[in-house]
């Protein structure tokens, strides 16, 4: 299991089209793969889990992974969420 913090950059934090990306690069890989925003503990392959997290701008997540690919899967959602989810 690997984990890593990140923090959202986007200006409306994760609406739908941000969450979308999320979602889609999560489900390139076989590992379990949520993420944590305060309390709230979210599906990163789900767009109603993302969305459901109510992520606003300037808040910290952490990414957890675990899998066969877990390390190739956090590199690229951090990387992703760092590019700023297509926006």
């Amino acid at each position: 299991m690997v984990s890593q913090k990140v923090t959202i950059k986007n200006p409306t934090g994760l609406h739908l089209r941000p969450a979308g990306i999320l979602c889609k690069e999560a489900m390139q890989f076989k590992s379990l793969i949520t993420f944590t925003c305060g309390d709230t503990t979210a599906n990163a392959k789900s767009v109603l889990s993302v969305l459901g997290a109510c992520v606003k701008c300037g808040d910290e997540i952490e990414f957890t992974c675990e899998g066969d690919d877990e390390e190739e899967a956090l590199t690229s959602l951090v990387n992703v969420v760092e590019s700023g989810l297509g926006e």
